[in-house]
Order: C-alpha cells, then sequence, then structure tokens
C-alpha cells in the first residue's frame, strides 16, 4: 500500500512520531535515557508497545538487550540472543526486518522477556549504522492486524535508521565507560564522574523533563528557584545544578531559612562585624561571602519575613551587600538557587512576598512533581532506597510484588520522603531483609486527609471528580451500583470504573482519568486489575 492510499490518521500518526523521536535524539546527550523516551514516544505517539532495543556485542556478536519499555533493568539484562536464536535472533543473523501477523501462531518466538501480547503482531527491524548492523528494535502494535502490517514494519524502519547513530554512540560510551573503570589516576575519574545525578532516581516523562532543564541551567549562572510540595527531593536538585556547572570546583553552601529567626538570619547570611550586637565577639563571614565564586542555595525561601525580603532583594539586584554593623561595600559572584514548598503566588496576593523579589528568583523555575503522579518510578525509587537502607543494616533488603503493589496504592502526601520512611520501618521488623505487603505500615488517616484537601493536582486527585460524573453517567448506574456512595472510591475502584467506561480500552480510560497511557498501564499491574476483553 503507498502512502496515498495509507490511512490518513495513520500517516499523521506515524509523521508525529517521527518528529517527536528526532527532537528527542537531538536534545539529549544522554543515551541511556534518551532510549527510555523513544520507547515511550512510540508507546504514546506511534501506538507500538513494548518496544525493546538489543545492541550487537563487538566481542561476540551475540545481541544484548539494552532497554525494554515496560520493564526494569534487572528484569531483562541478562537477556542475549545468538543469530538464527527466535525471531530476534532472525533478524540479527539476516539484518532484515521480521514481521508477523499473531505472535501466538509464530512458533519460532522464545518469549525470553515474558512481556509480549499473543494475540499482537510483531515487529523486529535492524538497526543499521554505516552498512553495519548496530542492533535491534522490537515493537508490538497496539492492535490485532489491521491489514497495514507492511506500512507498519517500513515505519518501525525508519525509526531504527534515525536511532542508529544514538547506538552506536552509545557502544561507544559502554566502550570508554569500561576503559575509565581501568583507570588508576583519581583525578582523571573525579572529573569524569561529576557527583549530583547520582540520587536522581526516575524514568517518568515529566522527570526526565527535569533532568533536561537540569542540565541545560547548570551551564550558566541563572538564578534558579524550585518549587514543589515537601519530600520531593529539591535539595537533591539543588545539588545536581551546582556540581555539573562550571562552578563545581567552587563553594556549595546550603542554608535552611525556615531554621532562624529573622535577626539571626541576616548575620547568618550577610555576616557580622565585631561588636555590632551583643555576642557578636568577632567578625564573620555570612554564606553569601562564603559562597563567592560558587553556589548559595537558599531553601525555604517562602518562609523569610517582608522586612527581611527587602534586603535580599537589595543584595540579588546590585549584587553586593555589607555585614551587619559594618560599612564596607563587598562585591561577590554568587549564583543563587533557591527552593520553596510554598504557593508563592498566594503569597504575593495576601501580602506576605514581595512581588519583585518573585520575578527576581523565578529567572527558572523547575517544579518537581509529586510521587503519586509519577508512580511509575516508584518501584526504581523504592529499589534505590533498599539499596541505600541495606548498606546501613549491612545485609540486602528486598520488596515482594505484593509490597510493591501495596506502596503502589497509597497516596503519598509525604512523597519521597514519606516513602524513605515507611521503608526504613519496615526494613527494621524485617528478620530476613525480604519486605512483604503486611510490613507495609502506611499512616491511612494521613492519607485521606490529603484526598480530602486535594493537596495537589495530581492524577489521582483530580482523576475522582471525572470518575464520579462518568458513573452518574453511565446508563443503568451499573459503575455507581459498584462503589459506595458513603465512602470515597478507592484508586482501584476509580480506574474500574474507568475502564469499564471506555469499554476497557486503556488509552480512553487514560484520557478520562487524566493520565497517560503508560500510567494507567502501571496501576492496572500494581492494583491487579483484571481486564475484560470487549
Amino acid at each position: 500500500m503507498t502512502e496515498s492510499r495509507r490511512p490518513a490518521s495513520l500517516l499523521q500518526s506515524q509523521v508525529d512520531t517521527l518528529q517527536r523521536v528526532g527532537q528527542t535524539l537531538a536534545r539529549s546527550l544522554d543515551f541511556p535515557q534518551t532510549v527510555r523516551e523513544v520507547l515511550r514516544t512510540l508507546e504514546i505517539s506511534g501506538h507500538l508497545s513494548r518496544g525493546m532495543i538489543g545492541v550487537v556485542d563487538p566481542d561476540s556478536g551475540d545481541l544484548s538487550v539494552y532497554a525494554v519499555h515496560g520493564l526494569e533493568p534487572d528484569e531483562f539484562l541478562a537477556v542475549r540472543y545468538r543469530a538464527g536464536e527466535g525471531l530476534v535472533g532472525e533478524v540479527l543473523e539476516s539484518g532484515r526486518s521480521c514481521a508477523v501477523a499473531r505472535l501466538g501462531d509464530e512458533p519460532q518466538f522464545l518469549d525470553r522477556l515474558g512481556l509480549y501480547a499473543r494475540e499482537l503482531p510483531f515487529i523486529a527491524v535492524p538497526i543499521l549504522f554505516g552498512g553495519a548492523l548496530q542492533g535491534v528494535l522490537a515493537v508490538q502494535p497496539d492492535e490485532p492486524d489491521d491489514g497495514l502490517l507492511d506500512e507498519r514494519v517500513h515505519f518501525v524502519e525508519l525509526l531504527a535508521n534515525l536511532i542508529g547513530q544514538s547506538v552506536r554512540l552509545a557502544l561507544e560510551f559502554t566502550q570508554e565507560s569500561q576503559s575509565l573503570d581501568q583507570e588508576r589516576d583519581p583525578q582523571r575519574r573525579a572529573a569524569r564522574h561529576r557527583p549530583g545525578f547520582t540520587n536522581l532516581v526516575g524514568h517518568s516523562i515529566a522527570m526526565l523533563r527535569i533532568f533536561d532543564q537540569v542540565r541545560m541551567v547548570a551551564k550558566w549562572p541563572t538564578t534558579v528557584l524550585i518549587r514543589g510540595e515537601t519530600g520531593t527531593g529539591k535539595e537533591l536538585i539543588a545539588n545536581a545544578i551546582h556540581f555539573n556547572s562550571p562552578r563545581a570546583r567552587g563553594p556549595y553552601v546550603r542554608l535552611n531559612c525556615a531554621s532562624l529567626p529573622e535577626n539571626l538570619l541576616e548575620s547568618e547570611l550577610f555576616g557580622h562585624e565585631k561588636g555590632a550586637f551583643t555576642g557578636a565577639v568577632t567578625s564573620r563571614k555570612g554564606r553569601f561571602e562564603m559562597a563567592d565564586g560558587g553556589t548559595l542555595f537558599l531553601d525555604e525561601i517562602g518562609d523569610i519575613s517582608p522586612a527581611f525580603q527587602a534586603k535580599l532583594l537589595r543584595v540579588l539586584q546590585e549584587g553586593e551587600l555589607e555585614r551587619v554593623g559594618g560599612g564596607r561595600t563587598l562585591k561577590l559572584d554568587v549564583r543563587l538557587i533557591a527552593a520553596t514548598h510554598r504557593d508563592l503566588e498566594a503569597a504575593i496576593d495576601a501580602g506576605d512576598f514581595r512581588e519583585d523579589l518573585y520575578y527576581r528568583l523565578n529567572v527558572m523555575p523547575i517544579v518537581l512533581p509529586p510521587l503519586r503522579e509519577r508512580l511509575e518510578d516508584l518501584p526504581k525509587i523504592a529499589s534505590h532506597l533498599l539499596d541505600r537502607l541495606g548498606g546501613m543494616q549491612r545485609r540486602p533488603l528486598r520488596l515482594t510484588a505484593g509490597a510493591q503493589r501495596r506502596l503502589g496504592q497509597h497516596h503519598w502526601p509525604g512523597n519521597v520522603r514519606e516513602l524513605e520512611n515507611c521503608l526504613e520501618r519496615a526494613a527494621v521488623m524485617s528478620e530476613s531483609g525480604e519486605i512483604d505487603a503486611d510490613l507495609i505500615r502506611i499512616d491511612k488517616p494521613r492519607e485521606r486527609a490529603a484526598r480530602r484537601s486535594g493537596s495537589g493536582t495530581t492524577p489521582a486527585t483530580a482523576s475522582a471528580l471525572p470518575v464520579a460524573s462518568i458513573a452518574r453517567a453511565s446508563a443503568g448506574g451499573g459503575v455507581e451500583n459498584d462503589i459506595d456512595p458513603g465512602n470515597e472510591p478507592s484508586e482501584r475502584e476509580r480506574v474500574i470504573a474507568a475502564l469499564e467506561r471506555a469499554g476497557w480500552v486503556q488509552a480512553r480510560a487514560a484520557r478520562l482519568l487524566g493520565m497517560t497511557p503508560r500510567q494507567i498501564a502501571y496501576r492496572v499491574q500494581i492494583l491487579n486489575i483484571e481486564m475484560k476483553q470487549i
């Protein structure tokens, strides 16, 4: 079928997907992140799910699975294909594309990943660069074969051609990393492994965008305002900005503005001269002076008083200050990063925060999503936290599948900090190091209060109203009968209600709930919802 005969909707979807993939490949040099976002784009925009990218091992010639959309790395990193093994191995051996209309009918399929739906088509194409085979791209269309399989194969081949160069660069990077591990010069290693991103965990679209923002703003001395609920990791973002900036070798000074009264805050930030006040027995540098040539991180900037805001504004405008009790003007070169969990716009309206200071701080805003808006990151975050806790307890810690489902059902009003406390409590109570659902203790009254107050605009909270209206609009009131009108519906009930309204099509249900297809697919998994075929 020619492009002129191809359905317009399919053609438009493919054009949009090619454009988005091209933009993703162009804007990021972080190949693992790029690959994840490309595969995510294929699912959301291109309707090609369960994307897999494998790269050719230059030593053995085998294909190693590099990335799989929908699986964690420990679920696929050990998977390899030799030439001729299964459908993927066939592509590796022949260098030609392979496609089947219904995967369950293909006896050669090996299903080593345990991921693919047997009632759907399957497409695997070679990734080429410079005429050489670099890897394999495999996907599944979202719907059963509609007679357009050849057109979809051609489209996937175009995608593979786009990412061919990136795969080549990834292979070179892997080889470089291996050689780096063998370096014995500590200075070279320190120069090439900047701290900052080590503790940033997440592969959701929202967090990948945050990471891109961090990389971009780190290069310049621009003032940054980091916003987000308590426990979302604002200090980690500030650390990443500094240690990945040209000021990384300079001082990095931090201060929590909420921890000091106003009179001490002025002295702490600006310094003081001997005799400036009772107890000032010596002159002392302030945090601004300490940070000269580097970065100053002011946490909870929204808690400072209006009177002190005026003093801080002058320093930010002029780039100079005077110590308390001093008359000498000091010229400083300081990059400022501020953070707050408060609604500064509301504070301005209430007269509690200066509008001119707000504009001075809000040059480059970075807004961190709450944990409940990126539940797909929860398994990786939990694993990261358990690794750290296990190091403290000197034993391995592991979550069972039941515990992961239990964590995924919580609203997390305290975000990652609450998750960390929850896991530490469970780890203390675990004799063997295995954490099951019965060890997960969650403060339910706190969660209910958070839902009632509507803390944050999130899919979880925002979805309650749409689904309730969906239930009321349903003919015969079938959905309403499944939910007790005297109680707030659970997350599971809301998702099921949306799925029933959408005819059990996840993409439609996602739109009803204000979620992405990835988010609702994750909830179906962790909430143990059995999908119906209609």
